[in-house]
């Protein structure tokens, strides 16, 4: 069923000598600047001040190792590093660049124990080499990319999270599973489809949803009946079980062989693989139905190490899945200002997981032993969209092709409209209804780039569909309102917190990156850029004066807010990041970032 690596694909073909230079350079640039960031080293300036940019020095932990480079520094603490600046230096040598090394260098300063040494080394290991596939086989450029397909784009996404620096490992994966299934080599896979026992497996719908819609809408009648006919020809009944989809990889390498017991005793049958041929999304687990565009996207457990975390999907978290999803929707959905504002959310409307009884006597649900075997539905944007709007992952506003030229200026460009207008429509569409969900509802997202879909209409983002729902959305104060399924998602932090949600996930962890890029790139200055963003603030708030004592409660203009230190949680736990069930708890601070924002209110 499952082909084995073909021994003339080895599976090292990109891993050259001029290539590997090439991105451990650009990996070590973005580790002197986001552990700078993140005041984790402490690099000195040197030579003449006020030049731009400007030569720094940064001592290694023990010996005489030394580090320079050049860099231009940015609001909220932002250091772009010119990678071909860097030089490292022992007993007054210079020696060669190397990641692990520079780790190794650092070691004491980044705090990493012992225990998080090695799985922490073998993601960043594992993710230059993905480096490496993108910088030899994505060669598409900037202005090529600006007429790309929804898909197209998603697959040429290089950078991955912008703040982490060991960010796209796929811990699990071989040299073939890297070709079959991580989302920048464009590959399409089939779906295992198994049939689960009822006894074991909970399925849940939002409201107007049941079975038999959802598999019909996702299988159709012929390939339904091909599933359900493997089972009647083993002898058993099909109306004992549930269909469930999951990641052949998944299927292969965790729950044939963990699982073996269950199969052996047909509580998971194996029934065929999907005629739809799926995409992985950048976020690795979630696949696009490249076949039939519509039908819902497929998320899949998959124990697999990738950023920090083993990316299962827990049974339990599944079973208020929809509920969560339907409940934010309806909000969404009855809101005037967000619907005005062309906001929306993908709802993961079914979602299905299995219990295995023994693994849970001898594990907390929070294993990841426990979060094998879980899957969701996810709307598809294009059942959203009508024919004119074009899709485009917001991580795509921070591509840089590999000759150095920017994807957004050509989006830009194709619009028609200068660049300042196109980043008044963007913000309007991406910034405000995030303002009105925390400000008229206490409700934040987790609304990075891969989490959010722009929706274009003539070049213009005039909306976004955000998706990850239910593991990523709160609701910050008591839930005692809220349905019983939804209570979940209310979380009660210290109020000093709660604004991080706009200024950590969307100023720091977004706009830190995308006003470097607007001043280099669209000619449009930073301190411009961040004059935009006060404006849009300024723009909702006037518009809404029903919420004038939360503005003043929650500050976007104030002096300085918390520097929220991300890669601090990957180089304490590589495994497990933060306790998903309580994200607050786990947070890392380093003192603060000057506001660029503040100073342009108008009082």
């Amino acid at each position: 069923m499952f082909d084995p690596p073909s021994p003339e694909r080895h599976g090292a073909e990109h891993l050259q000598p001029g290539t590997w230079v090439r991105v451990t350079r650009a990996h070590i640039a973005k580790m002197l600047g986001e552990f700078a960031h993140e005041r984790l080293i402490e690099p000195v300036p040197v030579g003449t001040a006020g030049t731009t940019p400007e030569s720094y020095l940064v001592d290694a932990d023990e010996g005489d190792v030394v580090y320079r480079f050049t860099a231009t520094r940015w609001a909220l603490d932002h250091w772009r590093v010119d990678p071909d600046s860097i030089e490292r230096h022992q007993g007054g040598e210079p020696t060669p660049l190397d990641s692990p090394a520079f780790v190794m260098d650092f070691r004491a300063s980044l705090g990493l124990a012992e225990d998080v040494l090695g799985p922490y080394l073998e993601e960043l290991c594992a993710g230059l080499y993905a480096d490496a596939y993108k910088w030899e086989y994505q060669r598409a450029t900037a202005a090529q990319l600006a007429g790309a397909s929804f898909q197209e784009l998603e697959a040429a996404m290089t950078a991955g999270h912008p703040c982490f620096v060991a960010n796209a490992g796929r811990l699990g994966f071989d040299v073939q599973d890297y070709r079959d299934y991580a989302p920048e080599t464009g590959a399409r896979l089939r779906l295992v489809w198994l049939a689960a026992r009822r006894t074991r497996a909970t399925l849940s719908t939002v409201s107007g949803l049941d079975e038999d819609g959802l598999y019909d809408h996702e299988l159709g009648t012929t390939a339904r009946r091909r599933l359900e006919r493997a089972l009647l020809d083993r002898g058993l009944d099909p109306s004992d079980y549930l269909l469930f989809p999951v990641h052949p990889w998944q299927w292969c390498n965790r729950l044939s062989i963990t699982l073996a017991a269950e199969i052996a005793r047909q509580d998971l049958v194996f029934v065929g693989q999907s005629e739809d041929l799926y995409q992985p999304q950048q976020s690795i687990r979630t696949m696009f139905n490249v076949s039939a565009p519509r039908r819902h996207y497929v998320k899949s457990a998959l124990s697999i190490v990738n950023l920090g975390f083993v990316r299962g999907l827990s049974p339990y978290y599944m079973e208020g899945t929809p509920a969560i999803n339907q409940w934010v929707h309806e909000l969404v959905s009855r809101d005037i200002t967000l619907q005005r504002f062309g906001f929306g959310v993908l709802r993961e409307l079914a979602a299905i997981g299995y219990r295995v009884p023994t693994l849970e006597r001898a594990l907390p649900p929070s294993s990841h032993h426990n979060k094998m075997l879980a899957s969701l539905w996810r709307e598809s944007p294009f059942a959203r969209i009508d024919g004119e709007a074009r899709l485009l992952t917001m991580a795509a506003l921070l591509h840089v092709d590999r000759d150095g030229d920017a994807l957004l200026p050509h989006l830009i460009a194709r619009s028609g409209h200068d660049a300042e207008t196109w980043l008044r429509s963007y913000l309007r569409a991406y910034l405000s209804p995030l303002l009105h969900c925390f400000y008229a509802h206490r409700l934040v997202f987790m609304p990075h780039g891969e989490n959010l879909i722009l929706v274009l209409q003539d070049g213009l983002p005039t909306g976004v569909l955000l998706k990850d729902i239910a593991e990523e959305v709160a609701l910050l104060g008591n839930g005692d309102h809220l349905p019983s399924a939804v209570r979940r998602i209310a979380i009660e932090v210290d109020e000093s917190l709660h604004l991080l949600s706009i200024f950590t996930d969307v100023f720091d962890c977004f706009f830190r990156f995308l006003a470097p890029l607007a001043a280099t790139h669209c000619d449009v200055p930073q301190g411009r850029f961040w004059g935009l963003v006060g404006a849009t603030v300024r723009e909702y708030q006037t518009q809404h004066p029903e919420h004038a004592a939360r503005y003043e409660q929650f500050d976007l203009f104030a002096p300085a807010f918390r520097r929220s230190c991300l890669n601090r949680l990957q180089l304490r736990n590589a495994q497990q990041m933060i306790d998903l069930g309580d994200p607050a708890a786990n947070l890392q601070f380093e003192g603060e970032l000057v506001n660029p924002l503040a100073g342009t209110k108008i009082r």
